[in-house]
């Protein structure tokens, strides 16, 4: 179980970014490559409060939230909004994502930060495993979020004419809706979330400059596993990646690990290309 555990809360990392990917991707039709480090940036943001300042927890977590939202308001608003071909935005977010890599070196520097944890720090016995607090915080996190998300694109009206945007923008706006607003929003959100996220994965991770890019890569892969515009397809694809990751560390080596993910990526875009929750939308024209 403490196997389990370990990968399960390392999926839950990348289940979090491939939701921040979704988030972004069922709004806007694009894909928003610099949410691994909008995350990193509030995992630094969080050592920052808790080490530098001393400020509380809950302080903390507000503070990270803010900073990295605003941080993705200028991410919208430099590599998105000015960008109108899809294609070309997941050039200019990456390159945004590199620049947030930069600045986090130097202001931080590049060796690895601990970020305290608000929880107990001694591990726990569950089931026989033995786990972290952060970690069953992590886990907890990523299935509650998406909870939330579903129950709000079916219950609420803006998470009803966000889920009508991904489905045919032109249409949205010929029935009022403001695309451009809700695409908008849809990046501040992810800021706001990352802001939490980074908070969490801290503990597990470390804040250190590389984390992005590492994060970034797992997290579409974890995409692409659970479907694209599928919240629980993220979600399980995170977990999946983060089992296969563990077990195949722990039986056959750390070098076969990422070589197992990525074969397990193969095989399930062999049997089913568009992810394990994914669907195929036809368009009648």
């Amino acid at each position: 179980m403490t196997l389990i555990y370990a990968g399960l809360s390392l999926g839950a990392v990348y289940a979090l970014v491939a939701i921040g990917y979704n988030i972004v991707f069922v709004a806007s039709r694009s894909f928003n490559f610099a949410q691994a480090q909008l995350m990193m940036i509030g995992a630094f943001v969080a050592y920052t409060g808790h080490v530098t300042l001393g400020l509380p927890a809950i302080v903390v977590v507000a503070l990270a939230m803010v900073v990295v939202m605003l941080v993705a308001a200028i991410l919208e608003r430099v590599a998105v909004r000015p960008v109108a071909d899809h294609q070309t935005q997941l050039i200019t977010t990456l390159g945004f994502g590199t620049v947030l890599t930069g600045l986090a070196q130097l202001i931080w520097g590049s060796q690895p930060l601990d970020v305290p944890f608000f929880g107990a720090k001694e591990a726990m016995t569950l089931f026989g495993g033995r786990l972290y607090s952060f970690e069953l915080g992590l886990i907890v996190l990523s299935v509650v979020l998406v909870a939330v998300i579903h129950l709000y694109n079916r219950r609420m009206m803006s998470g009803l004419a966000i889920v009508a945007m991904s489905q045919d923008d032109e249409a949205a706006v010929l029935r009022g809706i403001n695309v451009r607003k809700l695409a908008f929003a849809a990046f501040a959100i992810t800021g706001l979330l990352a802001g939490l996220m980074g908070f969490f994965i801290g503990p597990k991770t470390f804040a250190v400059a590389t984390l992005g890019s590492a994060l970034a890569l797992k997290g579409f892969v974890a995409l692409a596993i659970g479907g694209f515009g599928s919240f629980y397809g993220g979600l399980v694809g995170g977990f999946v990646v983060g089992l296969v990751e563990e077990h195949a560390a722990r039986y056959l080596g750390s070098e076969f690990s990422n070589l197992s993910v990525f074969l397990i990526l193969i095989l399930v875009l062999m049997l089913r290309p568009t992810g394990l929750f994914g669907q195929t939308q036809e368009r009648t024209v």
